[in-house]
């Protein structure tokens, strides 16, 4: 039911996103590099989208990631439900969209982030800075060739405009991540809070 109302989320966001940029859905398919009919279905709330899938709609519609994922609202109050949460994969990391907060001239999203053992996510940088807690397991995350080990209870925050990892140091880990860049910078390139290993993106 909760994977049913986050796929209507999309769907209308998506729908809405489209329509205000003045694209066809051929178009969009060109741009995103999606199958229209896979777009059709998007629209429809019945498609199963990807990491990959969800950040190039992003990209090629020019809007932050949480544009698709949040429902259109500001209470005072917002309590998010993790079971309710569409999730977006990837080779290594299963990503939870919590929350979007536009702060000034800075854009904040705030993620759930499951990172699987025997896979190293791969970006090759974007705008911004991103924020790591681990609350659980070992994560190796930064440059590639000396990242920074963080146990639980570690933080870690680095420049994200450059070639930056994601792998484990054995067993699974639960950790949240913070992406943090300029309004005016667009969406991060991203394949997903981490797309396959040597795409252009996270």
């Amino acid at each position: 039911m909760e994977r049913e109302r986050g796929g209507r989320v999309l769907a209308a966001n998506l729908r809405a996103l489209r329509e205000r940029s003045a694209l066809s859905l051929s178009e969009l398919a060109r741009r995103s590099g999606i199958a229209k009919g896979t777009l059709s279905q998007l629209e429809s709330g019945s498609g199963n989208p990807t990491i990959e899938t969800v950040f190039s709609l992003s990209n090629a519609l020019g809007v932050p990631v949480s544009s698709l994922l949040t429902e259109r609202e500001d209470p005072e109050v917002v309590l998010v439900r993790s079971d309710g949460l569409e999730v977006l994969s990837s080779n290594a990391v299963d990503l939870r969209m919590l929350r979007r907060m536009d702060v000034t001239e800075r854009v904040i999203e705030l993620y759930d982030q499951r990172v699987r053992p025997g896979e190293r996510q791969y970006s090759s940088g974007h705008p911004g800075r991103e924020h790591v807690v681990v609350t659980d397991g070992v994560l190796r995350v930064g440059p590639p060739d000396s990242p920074y080990e963080l146990n639980p209870g570690d933080y870690v925050c680095f420049p994200a405009d450059r070639p930056h990892i994601y792998e484990t140091a054995g067993g699974p880990v639960t950790s949240v991540l913070l992406l943090e860049y300029p309004a005016d910078a667009g969406p991060p390139t991203l394949g997903g809070s981490c797309p396959a290993e040597g795409a252009d993106r996270r």
